[in-house]
């Protein structure tokens, strides 16, 4: 999913088909909030922790994993992940227990979002769709699976219990438990796209807004990994660092690194927020989905025809001229393989530009300062992308030193920024 996102904009040139985002509120790793995150990446701050061995083996990784130098001791962890004010959200003890942090905390989420942009649900006028996704339970598998004897629970059919469970635990409730503590009545669907999953459930979230479905949304994601405090295991050719930092665009990059966020923004229509008085903190005037189909090395490979398409589609969504984009955050997972087919496929939907630029398009990945957040990592990339727009400046990629040759920066408008610095532009900051 791609999406061209600016500043707002003066009421007399109001575009029909913009949506404004009037709350956010997320925690990333190293940030509990949306501000402390910005002062992080303001400052390049790498939120990814070498683990110490008695850390590690209160998790449950073993004496003989840690003496594999395979095993890799670094994360990117999330704090306050079993934190979760259950009497105000009007769950007993031993249900908020028995639910996925993943939905504890997106319930959070969804109403300090809600806070962000003004609004009580319970005196919202008006359908609220909700957007959101999640990772698989890894807290249903290693917490409360761990009580049940599986040949009892897969060989002899389902029990009340374990429906509770997966009421409590699956990604398919994820949107409705919102929905449902809230009282809102409009479109609520979890949306599993892998990687693209949050940003999809943005686009979706849009879509309804401008298809009149509801007239406020709520989109987002959560991916939260337990257990938590643990490295991980990486083998030669895999997708993740040995080293056990990020580095995208750089020569040295080999791989990327996971962890735990969660994330969610309010949108209506930018009409109706002016209209209304919000707060808009930017403005998001088109987007786009596709597929790339079989036109791919292997299953999990990146395209850059498909990028390129998708891309353009979402500049003529936006009637904007690709010119006039002067940021893009990238998916960027700093993967020897993936960074150079992301920058051809922008290449080449820059390329069908029919303006003269003005100035370069800075190219940036979050990840160097949080790692990848599996299905919520769309929502790192958007939030740090408003942010960047409503303080008119762009931080550091971290680690970049000398750009990956297979990018070929040289053939292209795209500079990676290694430093903080003021977003300088003449006319709308607009980002991708």
């Amino acid at each position: 999913m791609t999406s061209s996102i600016e500043s707002s904009m003066a009421s007399s040139s109001l575009p029909l088909n913009a949506i404004a985002v009037v709350g956010m509120a997320g925690k990333f790793p190293g940030a509990n909030s949306v501000s402390t995150f910005w002062d992080n990446l303001r400052r390049g701050e790498e939120s990814i922790v070498t683990l110490s061995e008695d850390d590690l083996i209160a998790a449950g990784v073993s004496e003989k994993a840690l003496a594999n130098h395979s095993y890799v001791r670094r994360a990117a962890l999330m704090d306050g992940i079993d934190e979760f004010d259950a009497e105000f959200f009007g769950f007993t003890p031993q249900a908020a227990r028995m639910t996925d942090p993943q939905h504890r905390l997106f319930l959070q989420s969804a109403w300090h979002a809600l806070e962000d942009a003004g609004y009580d649900p319970a005196q919202i006028d008006g359908s609220v769709g909700v957007y959101g996704t999640s990772s698989a339970s890894g807290y249903l598998l290693n917490n409360l699976m761990s009580h049940h004897d599986p040949k009892v629970v897969i060989g002899q059919g389902a029990t009340f219990e374990m429906v509770n469970l997966s009421l409590q635990n699956d990604k398919d409730h994820l949107a409705t438990r919102v929905a449902h503590q809230f009282n809102l009545r409009g479109p609520a669907l979890s949306v599993q796209t892998a990687c693209s999953s949050a940003l999809v459930a943005v686009h979706l979230a849009c879509q309804s807004i401008l298809n009149g479905e509801c007239d406020m949304a709520l989109a987002g994601g959560a991916s939260i990994r337990v257990p938590h405090n643990v490295g991980y295991w990486h083998e030669p050719g895999s997708m993740v660092s040995a080293t056990g930092h990020c580095r995208p665009f750089d020569v040295r990059s080999d791989g990327t690194i996971f962890g735990s966020g969660v994330a969610v923004v309010v949108l209506k229509s930018l009409q109706d927020a002016v209209n209304d008085g919000d707060r808009i903190h930017a403005v998001i005037r088109g987007s786009a989905i596709n597929n790339d189909g079989s036109t791919k090395m292997t299953y999990a490979a990146p395209n850059a025809a498909g990028q390129a398409e998708v891309i353009a589609e979402a500049h003529a969504v936006a009637d904007i001229d690709a010119a006039t984009v002067s940021y893009v955050e990238t998916h960027g997972t700093g993967t020897p393989l993936g960074d150079p087919i992301e920058i051809e496929g922008l290449r080449q939907a820059f390329a069908v530009s029919t303006e003269t630029r003005p100035g370069p398009c800075f190219v940036g990945s979050v990840k160097s300062n949080i790692g990848h957040l599996e299905t919520a990592a769309g929502m790192a990339g958007l939030i740090k992308t408003i942010l960047c727009l409503k303080h008119q400046a762009i931080p550091p990629t971290l680690h970049f030193i000398s750009p990956n040759p297979e990018l070929h920066l040289d053939q292209g408008p795209f500079i990676v920024r290694s430093e903080h610095g003021p977003w300088e532009w003449n006319g709308v900051r607009r980002a991708g």
